[in-house]
């Protein structure tokens, strides 16, 4: 392709070389040494004077945030530079819309005049080739999105083969001394992660763990990775909740490699959303599990029994159990002073305490102390109707082998995931309504939260099953265990509460109404 540069004096250029491991495979000739030579023989044939030249070895071209490129622009900026040149219109870059910005408005508006050798772009002179440069820049950009597609299903399969491909595996593990995309227990830390979950099954919140570390120095998971903070603030290098509760969640402590939790925006941006679980990647078996199957599924009734109530204030007994019996919402716990200006808490309906003015359900204010007592006082009386080891044994296992029998994995998923499917297909109903303006706001939104929240208790339970589904326990060690737990424990081990409690409801009239896990007890309540 031939050039016209008639006043080369004026210029001072800038070569830019460009090189992504992609490229790499295009063979030699894209090579950093190739793209030096072609341009050296330009300039020289041309005369014209090099300002500097530039490298990117290793850059993506969708990628404009390249330190060199980067480098140019400032000395564009500064009038150092009034000419780019290039082996072709992909060094440049492979997003078209950027490309096209930098070619038609950025280099334009600072008077450089920018020449692709190999694809004859040259803005300096009206040509053909110039008007066809749009169609490039989508062809190069095409290309970037290809590869991105064919690199994004490799990981995808090394991912469903139960190969890690992350950066840095979770706390607890690093990478295998030898084997590819495999990781094995960290025996630095492992032993804090075994403490963490201990604390979990203790009864201690994600919140009290978190201080609790805090209180000890212990270093966060980024910290003792290494990890750099780009924006440090005032909670950098603290344990938070969050971080406990996802790690108390996480089921590659058992053994299991859970990838995919999130993903790129486009190959154009480095932004990444989190997706929902039955997006994840998730195999089983792959790697040393850190923590056994059963008390990673107690640890997980605990922290979700939780997350049934907003309060974030105080930690009680009953915690996540305790619901208003007319509407079926989560109580309140509130905090009073008594005449003797002690505080004492109480218990009160949270749509009441909402909408107090609509007259929606009533207060049911109650002593959280009373109802506790009660509780407990109900369960001591359940439980020593068979409290005899060997009277408790064979209850137990019954007791055991029915529920399962009732609740098999199976049936149960499928029950469950049917009623999913109908709450979410009324959901859709509710939110079409609303938009023709059949349904009022006001009544949209309380309908909505009740029913997104039982399907959320619905999903939380299809996971429980998925779980029990994965790893099995005997009908007699389960009975066993329950026995053992039933005598070791106190009754107001919360442990204890919601391994035997799946609801306690609180009546207009203060009657406390218990719901047991397993139906012998609730016949032995009803009795």
């Amino acid at each position: 392709m031939y050039f016209e540069i008639s006043n080369p004096m004026e210029y001072h250029a800038a070569l830019y070389i460009r090189l992504s491991k992609e490229d790499e495979n295009e063979g030699p000739s894209e090579s950093v040494t190739n793209q030096k030579s072609l341009l050296n023989e330009f300039v020289q044939q041309h005369r014209l004077s090099v300002y500097e030249t530039y490298v990117d070895d290793g850059w993506s071209g969708t990628n404009f945030d390249r330190p060199d490129f980067q480098r140019m622009i400032g000395d564009i900026e500064a009038r150092k530079v009034n000419m780019v040149i290039t082996k072709d219109l992909s060094r440049l870059g492979r997003d078209y819309i950027m490309t096209g910005h930098y070619m038609e408005r950025y280099f334009p508006e600072k008077r450089v005049r920018y020449i692709s050798l190999l694809d004859g772009i040259d803005t300096g002179v009206e040509s053909s080739a110039n008007d066809i440069t749009p169609f490039r820049a989508i062809m190069n950009d095409m290309y970037a999105k290809d590869i991105s597609k064919k690199i994004r299903s490799v990981k995808r399969d090394k991912q469903r083969k139960g190969q890690f491909i992350g950066g840095k595996p979770v706390y607890g593990y690093k990478m295998h001394p030898t084997e590819k995309n495999k990781i094995v227990i960290d025996e630095e830390v492992a032993p804090m992660v075994r403490r963490i979950f201990g604390m979990a099954l203790a009864g201690m919140s994600c919140r009290q763990i978190a201080t609790q570390l805090n209180a000890e120095g212990v270093p966060t998971p980024a910290t003792y990775a290494g990890l750099p903070v780009p924006n440090p603030g005032p909670y950098t290098g603290l344990w938070s909740s969050e971080r406990i509760s996802d790690m108390l969640q996480n089921e590659t402590y058992i053994g299991n490699m859970v990838q995919g939790r999130s993903v790129k925006i486009s190959y154009k941006s480095k932004k990444c959303l989190k997706q929902d679980r039955e997006n994840w990647v998730i195999v089983e078996g792959t790697h040393e599990p850190l923590i056994d199957t059963e008390t990673f599924r107690k640890v997980r009734m605990l922290v979700n029994s939780r997350k049934h109530t907003r309060s974030r204030t105080y930690d009680f007994l009953l915690k996540g159990l305790i619901f208003c019996h007319e509407c079926g919402y989560p109580l309140a716990l509130l905090n009073r002073k008594n005449a003797a200006g002690e505080d004492v808490l109480y218990f009160v309906c949270r749509t009441y305490q909402r909408f107090t003015r609509a007259g929606v359900c009533s207060c049911h204010s109650i002593k959280e102390k009373t109802v506790t007592d009660a509780v407990i006082a109900k369960v001591r009386e359940v439980c020593e109707a068979c409290l005899t080891p060997k009277e408790l044994l064979p209850i137990a296992q019954k007791t055991v082998e029915q529920a399962q029998k009732e609740n098999a994995p199976e049936t149960g998923m499928q029950a469950i995931q049917s009623k999913i499917d109908s709450l979410t297909a009324n959901l859709d109903k509710m939110y079409m309504d609303r938009l023709s303006g059949l349904l009022a706001e006001a009544d949209f939104e309380r309908i909505y939260s009740k029913v997104k929240l039982e399907r959320s208790l619905l999903e939380e339970k299809r996971q429980e099953l998925e779980l029990r589904k994965k790893s099995p326990v005997r009908t007699e060690d389960r009975a066993k265990e329950l026995v053992q737990c039933f005598m070791d424990s106190a009754f107001a081990s919360r442990e204890l509460l919601v391994s035997l409690i799946e609801r306690i409801e609180l009546t207009e009239d203060k009657r406390v109404i218990i719901k047991f896990r397993f139906q012998q007890l609730n016949d032995v309540n009803s009795t």
